[in-house]
């Protein structure tokens, strides 16, 4: 500390001045106890650094004591056990080890310990850890093991947990599937599946629920095993619409696209209809599946290309959702080119967009077209003509894009002109570059400057060129002395670095 009297980490410091372990470690943050055992570990255990006495000696660190405290027995608070737990010195670790086992407030930095890189001590924190954990104190220090299972040694205390938690009741892991660690959500998860502790129900509602992806996946899975004649209880078609419905209206699209495919496991793919034009291409992949099988009982399969080419044929429909534009992309061919072109005008941006990203798939897009849509209002549509210009960049009118960089034109046609410019390469790029190396925009700015660092000069055009030393000069800033000399001589100046400079 700035005193000298403390070691680098306030913590450590603020036990050593006697405060109690639960006011300097907060018992609820992980990593906080990593952090303490790796100050307490880098702590000097000499005199080094402290603050001398007025008689000019230097007083004993506080540590010293307690390898041979800890050793004799004598008498600890919790806070010199911890010290102890995290002393360098593995005899020390060992002994307060022994010690530790009836002060649950040391669970754990003895869970730490289980990782150990010494063998007795490892051992010894594992016999410990095993006789003082309960299914309350195996959920509470979860997410500290997790992350302490990542170590080289740290499988002991996750399987060890996991032994607890099965042997809980259900609800207890259940709990676990709403917590806020993410780690722990995900390993509640896979237990709950594991063991069977869920309903088909509750894993849907569980899907339908989870922010993870990983927690999606299985639950949503799992629920559709009960759909696929798996003996988890989902036997008539109210169990079944119960397990769907919260599959299909779920916000994720993992856990919406397991819901979808269910539908064909349950014998409803009529109902996979309406998602054929989902926000996300992974649920209108199953859809279209589902969609293709319909068919059976000597009945045609339904083609879902027909009807996406009915949906986009009323270009003026305002109900038209931008799902549907992009599933005729996924799965038209050349032909529908027409049908997309004509959407290009449609009055809502996301299908505008949609329409221009589906004439890319078709690789029918026209460089005219597209031109006229980097003026457009909104951002995702300039975003997707930029995306199927930029293989013709070097075609594009260099004085009208440069144009749209001014600073009055928006943002997102300012920083499609900037991409266009840049993949075109050569004195036109650094040209661009140059114009917002001071721009008020933080981000063009920072584009700016990387790309005016990273060019090169373009092997179809001649070397020096007086106009890249004056544009390179300009970002001078970003440079060292040496490499831009280097940058200078690359481009066929080697005499353009004004005196000074180097």
């Amino acid at each position: 500390m700035d005193d000298g009297t403390d070691e680098g980490d306030d913590t450590v410091g603020r036990l050593l001045r006697g405060a109690a372990l639960g006011d300097a470690v907060p018992a609820d943050v992980p990593d906080a106890w990593s952090l303490f055992d790796r100050s307490v570990r880098e702590t000097p255990r000499y005199g080094h650094g402290w603050r001398a006495a007025t008689d000019g000696t230097v007083p004993e660190h506080p540590l010293a004591g307690l390898p041979r405290a800890v050793r004799e027995g004598a008498p600890l608070t919790t806070s010199e056990l911890a010290l102890a737990l995290c002393h360098p010195d593995g005899r020390t670790r060992r002994a307060a080890l022994r010690r530790a086992g009836d002060r649950p407030e040391l669970l754990p930095l003895t869970v730490l310990r289980c990782a150990d890189w010494a063998g007795p001590v490892r051992d010894t924190a594992r016999d410990v850890l095993e006789g003082a954990l309960d299914p309350e104190r195996a959920a509470a220090l979860l997410p500290l093991v997790l992350r302490a299972g990542r170590r080289q040694q740290g499988a002991f205390a996750v399987a060890l947990v996991r032994e607890v938690l099965r042997a809980a009741a259900p609800e207890r892991t259940a709990a676990l599937l709403a917590s806020p660690d993410r780690d722990v959500r995900v390993f509640a998860c896979r237990l709950a599946v594991e063991e069977g502790f869920l309903s088909p129900v509750e894993l849907a509602r569980a899907a339908f629920r989870a922010p993870d992806p990983a927690v999606q996946d299985l639950c949503a899975s799992a629920a559709l095993v009960s759909l696929a004649g798996g003996g988890t209880g989902a036997e008539d078609a109210e169990d079944i619409d119960a397990v769907l419905a919260p599959l299909l209206a779920a916000r994720g699209p993992r856990a919406r696209s397991a819901g979808v495919t269910g539908l064909r496991r349950a014998g409803r793919p009529e109902r996979a209809v309406p998602f054929l034009a989902d926000r996300s291409a992974l649920v209108r992949a199953c859809a279209r599946y589902v969609v293709r099988g319909a068919g059976g009982a000597g009945a045609p399969a339904a083609d879902p290309v027909v009807w996406y080419r009915d949906r986009c044929a009323a270009a003026d429909d305002p109900t038209l959702p931008p799902g549907a534009v992009a599933g005729l992309g996924e799965c038209g061919d050349r032909t529908d080119a027409a049908l997309l072109r004509a959407l290009l005008a449609h009055p809502a941006p996301g299908v505008r967009a949609r329409a221009v990203g589906a004439l890319r798939a078709l690789d029918a897009t026209d460089v005219r077209e597209l031109w006229e849509l980097l003026d457009d209002p909104a951002p995702g549509v300039v975003r997707e003509a930029t995306v199927a210009l930029l293989p013709d960049a070097g075609r594009l009118p260099v004085d009208e894009l440069s144009a749209r960089l001014a600073p009055g034109r928006p943002r997102h046609v300012r920083s499609s002109a900037f991409r266009l410019l840049a993949a075109r390469g050569g004195v036109a790029a650094l040209r661009a570059a140059g114009a917002l190396l001071d721009d008020p925009d933080e981000r063009l700015r920072r584009r700016a400057g990387q790309l005016t660092q990273s060019w090169r000069p373009s092997a179809a055009e001649p070397l020096g060129d007086a106009e890249v030393g004056e544009l390179l000069l300009r970002g001078r800033h970003l440079f060292s002395s040496y490499v831009l000399r280097r940058r200078l001589r690359e481009a066929g100046l080697p005499d353009a670095v004004p005196p000074g400079d180097g």
